[in-house]
């Protein structure tokens, strides 16, 4: 008797964020998926994130390149949120300043603004939304989080974005102090992808078997 094998769902992973895609790729390596990336599809128009929440831009980000690819799509929106700050960066956390700004330049924007308010604590989250898109209908959702403080000075060379920033507790650290695999055991992105593979293994239909 010939032994089945698995054939493997293509999940076309909706970021070109090279940092993002090393997480991701590391997060889902145990679910029944193949991943695809952005850069496959040279030509594709990157669509403009005109929501004013993470889950509804990962949701738009899902649909639309879904929607021009024809292929099951994972889309992510993420960023950092300060109390102080009345929430931002937020959903810009990305553009914060500039689209083009370095992330220096956004630390120190952030520091300036956080000293005209020091009275206020400097609480923050990082915030991780993501949608599964699947023939122009949502399929999937979760949103995660993770709780910790803005910091007084850059520390840290290790992760990301706003990682030097933001420090977390029960570490004593920040996320830019700690290894890979410690900071997404507990990080936002880390949290939601583990949902998504969760899903993807429960999910028969996103898993073919040939005979």
């Amino acid at each position: 008797m010939q032994e089945s094998s698995t054939i493997k769902q293509e999940l076309l992973v909706a970021t070109t964020n090279q940092y993002k895609l090393k997480e991701i790729r590391e997060l889902l390596s145990a679910a029944p998926v193949q991943l695809v990336e952005l850069n496959q599809f040279p030509n594709i128009k990157e669509p403009e994130e005109t929501e004013n929440t993470f889950s509804a831009n990962a949701r738009l980000k899902a649909s639309s390149y879904s929607k021009m690819t024809k292929m099951l799509t994972v889309a992510e929106d993420s960023g950092l949120v300060i109390d102080a700050l009345n929430g931002d960066p937020g959903v810009y956390s990305a553009r914060f300043v500039s689209s083009d700004a370095t992330y220096q330049e956004r630390f120190v924007e952030i520091f300036r603004r956080l000293k005209s308010v020091p009275h206020l604590p400097r609480t923050a989250r990082f915030i991780c939304a993501l949608a599964v898109v699947d023939n122009e209908k949502v399929v999937f959702e979760t949103s995660s989080t993770i709780e910790g403080e803005i910091t007084k000075a850059v520390s840290g060379s290790a992760g990301f974005g706003y990682d030097p920033i933001f420090y977390y507790p029960p570490y004593n650290a920040t996320l830019a102090e700690v290894s890979q695999h410690d900071k997404l055991l507990v990080a936002h992105r880390g949290k939601a992808f583990r949902n998504l593979k969760r899903w993807l293994i429960n999910t028969k239909n996103y898993q073919l078997e040939a005979q």
